[in-house]
């Protein structure tokens, strides 16, 4: 599956600690192997999270350091869109994938971000 990100993301990727960054990158690997939600994949839908109506969203959990990816998918094109990449806390996370997708809607989850080449 090819990998989409969007700007802010990008930037906050790159302002993590290298060893955080590999993680991460790991992690987005083997889920967009397999992006949607079990039986047969990864990926964690998020519905409506606090008030915030994020369907279509996915995420990923990395625990052990505290990093939030949230991602859309463009299935018919195989693209997973990475629109968060957050050391913050759910709210903050969640908020930020709320503000971006009212800020490009239903674009969010079409292929018009740049190519995630870490």
């Amino acid at each position: 599956m090819e990998k989409k990100i969007v700007d802010k993301a990008e930037e906050e990727y790159q302002r993590l600690d290298s060893s955080f960054r590999k993680q991460i990158l790991a992690g987005i690997l083997k889920v967009s192997k397999a992006p949607l939600p079990s039986p047969n994949g990864y990926g964690k839908p998020l519905g409506n999270k606090g008030g915030k109506n994020l369907t279509g969203f996915f995420k990923i959990k990395y625990r052990g350091i505290g990093i939030r990816v949230v991602y859309s998918l463009v299935l018919y094109k195989k693209i997973m869109n990475i629109v968060v990449i957050s050391k913050r806390d759910d709210d903050y996370c969640y908020k930020l994938a709320l503000a971006l997708y009212q800020k490009y809607g239903e674009a969010i989850f079409t292929d018009i971000f740049t190519d995630f080449l870490p």
